[in-house]
Protein backbone atom coordinates (compact mmCIF):
# COMPACT_ATOMS: atom_id res chain seq x y z
CA UNK A 1 0.00 0.00 0.00
CA UNK A 2 1.20 3.51 -0.85
CA UNK A 3 0.44 6.73 1.05
CA UNK A 4 0.47 10.06 -0.79
CA UNK A 5 0.52 13.37 1.08
CA UNK A 6 0.80 15.67 -1.94
CA UNK A 7 -1.43 15.98 -4.99
CA UNK A 8 1.41 15.38 -7.52
CA UNK A 9 2.48 12.21 -5.69
CA UNK A 10 -1.08 10.99 -5.53
CA UNK A 11 -1.67 11.55 -9.24
CA UNK A 12 1.53 9.72 -10.11
CA UNK A 13 0.56 6.71 -7.99
CA UNK A 14 -3.07 6.80 -9.11
CA UNK A 15 -2.05 6.31 -12.74
CA UNK A 16 -0.58 2.92 -11.85
CA UNK A 17 -3.81 1.46 -10.43
CA UNK A 18 -5.84 -1.13 -12.28
CA UNK A 19 -9.47 -0.36 -13.08
CA UNK A 20 -12.10 -0.38 -11.82
CA UNK A 21 -11.13 1.78 -8.85
CA UNK A 22 -13.27 1.95 -5.73
CA UNK A 23 -12.96 5.04 -3.52
CA UNK A 24 -13.71 5.39 0.20
CA UNK A 25 -13.45 8.97 1.54
CA UNK A 26 -12.97 9.26 5.31
CA UNK A 27 -12.10 11.81 7.96
CA UNK A 28 -9.93 9.26 9.72
CA UNK A 29 -9.99 7.80 13.24
CA UNK A 30 -11.31 4.72 11.52
CA UNK A 31 -13.71 2.12 12.89
CA UNK A 32 -15.23 -1.00 11.41
CA UNK A 33 -17.89 1.04 9.65
CA UNK A 34 -15.21 2.67 7.51
CA UNK A 35 -13.37 -0.61 7.04
CA UNK A 36 -16.54 -2.36 5.90
CA UNK A 37 -16.66 0.15 3.02
CA UNK A 38 -13.04 -0.63 2.14
CA UNK A 39 -13.73 -4.37 2.18
CA UNK A 40 -16.83 -3.90 0.02
CA UNK A 41 -14.80 -1.83 -2.46
CA UNK A 42 -12.11 -4.50 -2.50
CA UNK A 43 -14.66 -7.19 -3.27
CA UNK A 44 -16.08 -5.23 -6.21
CA UNK A 45 -13.08 -3.38 -7.64
CA UNK A 46 -9.58 -4.17 -8.86
CA UNK A 47 -8.07 -1.31 -6.83
CA UNK A 48 -9.10 0.57 -3.69
CA UNK A 49 -8.28 4.18 -2.84
CA UNK A 50 -9.08 5.78 0.52
CA UNK A 51 -8.65 9.33 1.70
CA UNK A 52 -7.96 10.47 5.26
CA UNK A 53 -8.73 14.16 5.56
CA UNK A 54 -10.46 16.10 8.32
CA UNK A 55 -12.26 18.64 6.17
CA UNK A 56 -12.29 22.02 7.95
CA UNK A 57 -14.92 23.60 5.71
CA UNK A 58 -17.71 21.33 6.93
CA UNK A 59 -17.25 22.44 10.55
CA UNK A 60 -18.93 25.55 11.88
CA UNK A 61 -16.86 27.86 14.14
CA UNK A 62 -18.58 26.45 17.26
CA UNK A 63 -18.07 22.80 16.27
CA UNK A 64 -15.38 20.28 17.17
CA UNK A 65 -12.74 20.68 14.44
CA UNK A 66 -9.83 21.16 16.86
CA UNK A 67 -10.93 18.25 19.03
CA UNK A 68 -11.89 15.86 16.24
CA UNK A 69 -9.94 12.61 16.90
CA UNK A 70 -6.94 11.98 14.66
CA UNK A 71 -4.46 9.08 14.44
CA UNK A 72 -3.04 8.78 10.93
CA UNK A 73 -0.54 6.03 11.74
CA UNK A 74 -3.29 3.85 13.16
CA UNK A 75 -5.57 4.63 10.21
CA UNK A 76 -2.88 3.70 7.67
CA UNK A 77 -2.33 0.38 9.40
CA UNK A 78 -6.03 -0.43 9.40
CA UNK A 79 -6.45 0.57 5.77
CA UNK A 80 -3.54 -1.61 4.70
CA UNK A 81 -4.92 -4.56 6.64
CA UNK A 82 -8.33 -4.07 5.00
CA UNK A 83 -6.84 -4.21 1.51
CA UNK A 84 -6.41 -0.57 0.44
CA UNK A 85 -3.98 0.06 -2.43
CA UNK A 86 -3.48 3.82 -2.16
CA UNK A 87 -4.21 6.38 0.56
CA UNK A 88 -4.50 10.13 0.04
CA UNK A 89 -3.68 11.91 3.32
CA UNK A 90 -2.94 15.55 2.44
CA UNK A 91 -2.50 18.56 4.72
CA UNK A 92 -5.23 21.18 4.62
CA UNK A 93 -3.20 23.54 2.44
CA UNK A 94 -2.93 20.90 -0.30
CA UNK A 95 -6.70 20.91 -0.85
CA UNK A 96 -7.41 24.48 0.23
CA UNK A 97 -4.41 26.51 -0.94
CA UNK A 98 -4.13 30.22 -0.30
CA UNK A 99 -6.69 32.07 -2.38
CA UNK A 100 -9.08 29.12 -2.65
CA UNK A 101 -12.47 30.61 -3.49
CA UNK A 102 -14.59 28.03 -5.36
CA UNK A 103 -17.48 26.24 -3.70
CA UNK A 104 -20.00 23.56 -4.62
CA UNK A 105 -23.53 24.00 -3.31
CA UNK A 106 -26.36 21.48 -3.56
CA UNK A 107 -29.64 23.33 -3.11
CA UNK A 108 -32.85 22.23 -1.34
CA UNK A 109 -31.61 18.86 -0.06
CA UNK A 110 -29.21 20.70 2.22
CA UNK A 111 -31.78 23.07 3.70
CA UNK A 112 -33.39 20.45 5.95
CA UNK A 113 -32.32 18.23 8.84
CA UNK A 114 -28.55 18.65 9.35
CA UNK A 115 -28.49 21.64 7.03
CA UNK A 116 -31.14 23.52 9.02
CA UNK A 117 -28.91 23.78 12.08
CA UNK A 118 -25.54 23.60 10.28
CA UNK A 119 -26.02 25.97 7.32
CA UNK A 120 -22.43 25.82 6.02
CA UNK A 121 -21.90 22.09 6.60
CA UNK A 122 -23.03 20.69 3.27
CA UNK A 123 -21.27 23.37 1.24
CA UNK A 124 -18.07 22.05 2.78
CA UNK A 125 -19.09 18.43 2.22
CA UNK A 126 -20.09 18.96 -1.41
CA UNK A 127 -16.94 20.93 -2.18
CA UNK A 128 -14.51 18.39 -0.73
CA UNK A 129 -16.36 15.44 -2.24
CA UNK A 130 -16.29 17.07 -5.67
CA UNK A 131 -12.56 17.77 -5.31
CA UNK A 132 -11.80 14.22 -4.17
CA UNK A 133 -13.87 12.61 -6.91
CA UNK A 134 -12.07 14.77 -9.46
CA UNK A 135 -8.68 13.75 -8.05
CA UNK A 136 -9.35 10.04 -7.59
CA UNK A 137 -11.53 9.49 -10.70
CA UNK A 138 -13.00 6.24 -9.36
CA UNK A 139 -15.52 4.04 -11.10
CA UNK A 140 -17.33 3.55 -7.76
CA UNK A 141 -17.52 5.62 -4.57
CA UNK A 142 -18.54 4.05 -1.27
CA UNK A 143 -20.43 5.87 1.49
CA UNK A 144 -22.17 4.64 4.64
CA UNK A 145 -25.90 4.92 5.26
CA UNK A 146 -25.38 6.34 8.76
CA UNK A 147 -24.85 9.75 7.19
CA UNK A 148 -28.04 9.37 5.19
CA UNK A 149 -28.56 12.99 4.18
CA UNK A 150 -24.92 13.21 3.12
CA UNK A 151 -25.37 10.17 0.87
CA UNK A 152 -28.37 11.80 -0.81
CA UNK A 153 -26.44 15.04 -1.28
CA UNK A 154 -23.55 13.15 -2.88
CA UNK A 155 -25.98 11.28 -5.12
CA UNK A 156 -27.43 14.59 -6.33
CA UNK A 157 -23.95 16.07 -6.83
CA UNK A 158 -22.86 13.09 -8.94
CA UNK A 159 -26.01 13.31 -11.06
CA UNK A 160 -26.07 17.07 -11.51
CA UNK A 161 -22.37 17.46 -12.30
CA UNK A 162 -22.26 14.41 -14.60
CA UNK A 163 -19.59 12.47 -12.73
CA UNK A 164 -19.25 9.07 -14.41
CA UNK A 165 -19.26 7.31 -11.03
CA UNK A 166 -21.50 4.72 -9.39
CA UNK A 167 -22.47 5.67 -5.83
CA UNK A 168 -22.62 2.65 -3.50
CA UNK A 169 -24.34 3.26 -0.14
CA UNK A 170 -23.53 0.51 2.36
CA UNK A 171 -25.51 -0.47 5.48
CA UNK A 172 -24.78 1.18 8.83
CA UNK A 173 -22.39 -0.87 10.95
CA UNK A 174 -23.44 -1.05 14.59
CA UNK A 175 -21.99 -1.98 17.95
CA UNK A 176 -23.45 -5.13 19.58
CA UNK A 177 -25.95 -2.95 21.50
CA UNK A 178 -27.11 -1.19 18.33
CA UNK A 179 -25.26 2.12 18.56
CA UNK A 180 -24.14 3.20 15.09
CA UNK A 181 -20.36 3.25 14.82
CA UNK A 182 -19.01 6.80 14.69
CA UNK A 183 -15.68 8.47 15.35
CA UNK A 184 -17.53 10.83 17.69
CA UNK A 185 -18.51 7.94 19.97
CA UNK A 186 -15.02 8.38 21.44
CA UNK A 187 -16.25 11.59 23.09
CA UNK A 188 -18.86 9.76 25.21
CA UNK A 189 -18.35 9.02 28.90
CA UNK A 190 -19.37 5.52 30.06
CA UNK A 191 -22.74 6.86 31.24
CA UNK A 192 -23.28 8.76 28.00
CA UNK A 193 -22.22 5.75 25.95
CA UNK A 194 -24.96 3.69 27.60
CA UNK A 195 -27.52 6.46 27.08
CA UNK A 196 -26.59 6.79 23.39
CA UNK A 197 -28.31 3.51 22.53
CA UNK A 198 -31.58 5.43 22.79
CA UNK A 199 -31.14 6.54 19.16
CA UNK A 200 -31.24 2.95 17.96
CA UNK A 201 -34.15 2.10 20.26
CA UNK A 202 -36.16 5.01 18.84
CA UNK A 203 -35.53 3.83 15.27
CA UNK A 204 -36.46 0.28 16.25
CA UNK A 205 -39.72 1.58 17.66
CA UNK A 206 -40.55 3.24 14.33
CA UNK A 207 -39.76 0.02 12.46
CA UNK A 208 -41.90 -2.02 14.86
CA UNK A 209 -45.05 0.05 14.54
CA UNK A 210 -44.54 0.37 10.78
CA UNK A 211 -44.49 -3.44 10.65
CA UNK A 212 -47.89 -3.51 12.38
CA UNK A 213 -49.36 -1.41 9.55
CA UNK A 214 -48.91 2.12 10.88
CA UNK A 215 -48.30 4.60 8.05
CA UNK A 216 -49.08 7.92 9.72
CA UNK A 217 -45.81 9.86 9.85
CA UNK A 218 -46.91 11.97 12.81
CA UNK A 219 -47.52 8.81 14.82
CA UNK A 220 -44.08 7.48 13.88
CA UNK A 221 -42.39 10.71 14.93
CA UNK A 222 -44.30 10.80 18.21
CA UNK A 223 -43.36 7.21 18.98
CA UNK A 224 -39.67 7.93 18.45
CA UNK A 225 -39.86 11.15 20.44
CA UNK A 226 -41.43 9.27 23.35
CA UNK A 227 -38.50 6.85 23.44
CA UNK A 228 -36.01 9.72 23.38
CA UNK A 229 -37.82 11.57 26.14
CA UNK A 230 -37.40 8.52 28.34
CA UNK A 231 -33.62 9.04 28.39
CA UNK A 232 -32.63 11.96 30.67
CA UNK A 233 -29.30 12.54 28.92
CA UNK A 234 -30.83 12.78 25.44
CA UNK A 235 -31.62 16.18 23.90
CA UNK A 236 -33.17 15.69 20.45
CA UNK A 237 -32.35 18.18 17.68
CA UNK A 238 -34.82 16.67 15.22
CA UNK A 239 -36.90 13.57 14.57
CA UNK A 240 -37.76 13.15 10.91
CA UNK A 241 -39.82 10.92 8.64
CA UNK A 242 -39.04 12.26 5.18
CA UNK A 243 -39.29 11.39 1.52
CA UNK A 244 -36.08 9.56 0.63
CA UNK A 245 -35.76 11.54 -2.60
CA UNK A 246 -36.09 15.16 -1.53
CA UNK A 247 -36.22 14.94 2.31
CA UNK A 248 -39.58 16.71 2.50
CA UNK A 249 -41.38 15.67 5.66
CA UNK A 250 -44.14 13.15 5.00
CA UNK A 251 -47.67 13.01 6.34
CA UNK A 252 -48.13 9.40 5.25
CA UNK A 253 -45.41 6.84 4.59
CA UNK A 254 -46.68 5.78 1.18
CA UNK A 255 -43.24 5.74 -0.49
CA UNK A 256 -39.64 5.06 0.51
CA UNK A 257 -38.85 7.15 3.58
CA UNK A 258 -35.69 8.14 5.42
CA UNK A 259 -36.42 8.01 9.15
CA UNK A 260 -33.67 9.97 10.86
CA UNK A 261 -32.80 11.75 14.07
CA UNK A 262 -30.09 13.86 15.64
CA UNK A 263 -29.63 13.77 19.40
CA UNK A 264 -27.15 15.43 21.70
CA UNK A 265 -25.85 13.16 24.45
CA UNK A 266 -23.88 15.37 26.80
CA UNK A 267 -21.76 17.53 24.49
CA UNK A 268 -21.76 14.97 21.67
CA UNK A 269 -24.14 15.27 18.74
CA UNK A 270 -25.06 11.89 17.25
CA UNK A 271 -27.11 11.01 14.17
CA UNK A 272 -28.70 7.79 12.97
CA UNK A 273 -31.38 6.63 10.56
CA UNK A 274 -33.28 3.77 9.01
CA UNK A 275 -35.19 3.36 5.77
CA UNK A 276 -38.82 2.35 5.48
CA UNK A 277 -39.91 -0.08 4.21
CA UNK A 278 -37.14 -2.05 5.97
CA UNK A 279 -34.61 -3.65 3.66
CA UNK A 280 -34.79 -0.86 1.08
CA UNK A 281 -31.54 0.72 -0.05
CA UNK A 282 -31.24 4.45 0.51
CA UNK A 283 -30.16 5.18 -3.08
Amino acid sequence: MKVAKTIPDFRRLRRKLAAPVGFVPTMGFLHDGHLSLVRRAGAECASVVASVFVNPTQFAPNEDLADYPRDLDRDVGLLEEAGTDLVLAPPVEALYPEGFDTWVTVERLTERLEGASRPTHFRGVATIVAKLLNLVRPERAYFGQKDGQQALVVRRLIRDLDFDIDLVVCPTVREPDGLAMSSRNAYLSPEEREAATVLYHALQRAETIYATGERDAVTLREAMTEILEGEPLARPAYVSVADAEDLAELETVDRKALVSLAVRIGKTRLIDNTVLPPGQELT
